[in-house]
Protein backbone atom coordinates (compact mmCIF):
# COMPACT_ATOMS: atom_id res chain seq x y z
CA UNK A 1 0.00 0.00 0.00
CA UNK A 2 2.71 2.05 0.74
CA UNK A 3 4.44 1.75 -2.32
CA UNK A 4 1.16 2.62 -4.21
CA UNK A 5 0.73 5.56 -2.52
CA UNK A 6 4.14 7.00 -3.31
CA UNK A 7 4.10 5.90 -6.87
CA UNK A 8 1.04 7.98 -6.94
CA UNK A 9 2.95 11.10 -5.32
CA UNK A 10 5.54 10.13 -7.49
CA UNK A 11 2.78 10.63 -10.61
CA UNK A 12 1.22 13.49 -9.66
CA UNK A 13 4.34 15.66 -8.83
CA UNK A 14 5.99 15.20 -12.85
CA UNK A 15 4.87 18.86 -14.60
CA UNK A 16 2.85 16.10 -17.79
CA UNK A 17 0.65 15.28 -14.73
CA UNK A 18 0.22 19.17 -13.70
CA UNK A 19 -0.32 20.25 -17.28
CA UNK A 20 -3.13 17.72 -18.03
CA UNK A 21 -4.54 18.32 -14.45
CA UNK A 22 -4.66 22.28 -15.89
CA UNK A 23 -5.95 21.44 -19.31
CA UNK A 24 -8.92 19.35 -17.25
CA UNK A 25 -9.80 22.57 -15.18
CA UNK A 26 -10.41 25.04 -17.88
CA UNK A 27 -12.45 22.73 -19.82
CA UNK A 28 -14.23 22.25 -16.92
CA UNK A 29 -14.68 25.65 -16.39
CA UNK A 30 -15.09 26.21 -20.52
CA UNK A 31 -17.57 23.96 -20.36
CA UNK A 32 -19.62 25.23 -17.81
CA UNK A 33 -19.04 28.88 -19.17
CA UNK A 34 -20.56 27.55 -22.75
CA UNK A 35 -23.43 25.72 -20.55
CA UNK A 36 -24.59 29.20 -19.05
CA UNK A 37 -23.90 31.53 -22.25
CA UNK A 38 -26.51 28.79 -23.87
CA UNK A 39 -28.85 29.62 -21.90
CA UNK A 40 -28.65 32.63 -20.96
CA UNK A 41 -29.16 33.45 -25.08
CA UNK A 42 -31.86 30.83 -24.79
CA UNK A 43 -33.60 32.54 -21.92
CA UNK A 44 -32.92 35.94 -24.32
CA UNK A 45 -34.68 34.64 -27.33
CA UNK A 46 -37.41 33.38 -25.41
CA UNK A 47 -37.88 36.73 -24.12
CA UNK A 48 -37.30 38.12 -27.76
CA UNK A 49 -39.89 35.88 -29.07
CA UNK A 50 -42.91 36.76 -26.63
CA UNK A 51 -42.16 40.48 -27.16
CA UNK A 52 -43.10 39.89 -30.80
CA UNK A 53 -46.30 38.24 -30.03
CA UNK A 54 -47.02 41.04 -27.45
CA UNK A 55 -46.18 43.69 -29.69
CA UNK A 56 -48.56 41.66 -32.36
CA UNK A 57 -51.48 41.52 -29.94
CA UNK A 58 -51.35 44.99 -29.45
CA UNK A 59 -50.94 46.29 -33.07
CA UNK A 60 -54.17 43.78 -33.59
CA UNK A 61 -56.28 45.41 -30.72
CA UNK A 62 -55.75 48.82 -31.88
CA UNK A 63 -56.55 47.92 -35.63
CA UNK A 64 -59.81 46.30 -33.68
CA UNK A 65 -60.58 49.85 -31.67
CA UNK A 66 -60.24 51.76 -34.57
CA UNK A 67 -62.58 49.37 -36.37
CA UNK A 68 -64.70 49.69 -33.54
CA UNK A 69 -64.71 53.20 -33.94
CA UNK A 70 -65.42 54.00 -37.27
CA UNK A 71 -68.47 51.56 -37.15
CA UNK A 72 -69.72 53.22 -34.41
CA UNK A 73 -69.16 56.74 -36.47
CA UNK A 74 -70.95 55.31 -39.25
CA UNK A 75 -73.73 53.74 -36.88
CA UNK A 76 -74.28 57.59 -35.49
CA UNK A 77 -74.29 59.43 -39.21
CA UNK A 78 -77.27 56.95 -39.96
CA UNK A 79 -79.51 58.02 -37.66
Amino acid sequence: MTQAVEAYRGITATEEFKYLEILRVRARHDEAQAMSNARKKGEESERKKWQGVVAEKDTALAEQAALIAKLQAQVKNQQ
